[in-house]
């Protein structure tokens, strides 16, 4: 469209917005979501809005539903992203793995972010068919840059998502042993401490991520 995101203004005082949705990138995310499921708990929840987006945000969960009907094994639910925001605070035990598209989530990520105890706690992964970038999902934080105060946990778990993905792309489990590794030493250093200030500790990003790769290398 007119500045390459969907949006467009055909007078100076409207402004609108066009979603693309399309049946081969909602199977892609599916049949993503439904491997990675049964190396989890089994279970996936589909994320939407097709009682008012009918067309759009319908032909993904009708997608999403026809994947899961070719995997028996996995357990599928589905929920309207207002519903499935108020559930995420109120029993975020109970949903493993959730597919919904771009925007949703987008906002749904923040929330688990915050809800686990921090933003900075979230990591993320862009994968496509042969290549991957991965990234926390807060993004910059320029006004703590060079401060030493950020939690570094969602750049390291990034890392470790991405050598998870290389593990399953080149068929290497030295690659998936890493990311593992990675993980374990995350979560013991959380348990253990330090933690970082937005974790409630005193602790630095350098001193914390010391503390990771010591943990790392008695391993």
């Amino acid at each position: 469209m007119a500045w390459g995101i969907g949006e467009f203004m055909p007078t100076p005082d409207v402004a609108l917005a066009v979603g693309k949705i399309t049946r081969q990138a909602s199977e892609r995310i599916a049949r993503t979501a439904f491997a990675l499921a049964r190396q989890r708990r089994r279970k996936v929840t589909i994320v939407h809005k097709a009682n008012v987006l009918r067309k759009t945000t319908g032909l993904f969960l009708e997608v999403c539903r026809g994947v899961g009907a070719e995997c028996p094994d996995v357990a599928v639910d589905d929920y309207h992203i207002d519903a499935m925001a108020a559930h995420l605070v109120r029993r975020g035990a109970d949903f493993d793995v959730i597919v919904t598209e771009n925007m949703f989530g987008d906002i749904l990520s923040d929330l688990a972010g915050e809800l686990s105890g921090s933003l900075g706690m979230a990591p993320s992964i862009n994968a496509g068919g042969t290549q991957a970038m991965a990234q926390a999902s807060h993004g910059s934080a320029p006004d703590i840059a060079g401060k030493g105060v950020a939690n570094p946990v969602g750049m390291i778990l990034s890392a470790a998502m991405l050598l998870a993905w290389l593990g399953g792309e080149r068929k290497d489990e030295a690659l998936g042993q890493a990311s593992r590794a990675i993980d374990g030493a995350v979560a013991a250093t959380l348990a253990q401490g330090p933690r970082t200030r937005d974790l409630g500790g005193t602790a630095s990003t350098a001193e914390f991520t010391t503390a990771v790769a010591q943990r790392l290398s008695d391993r």
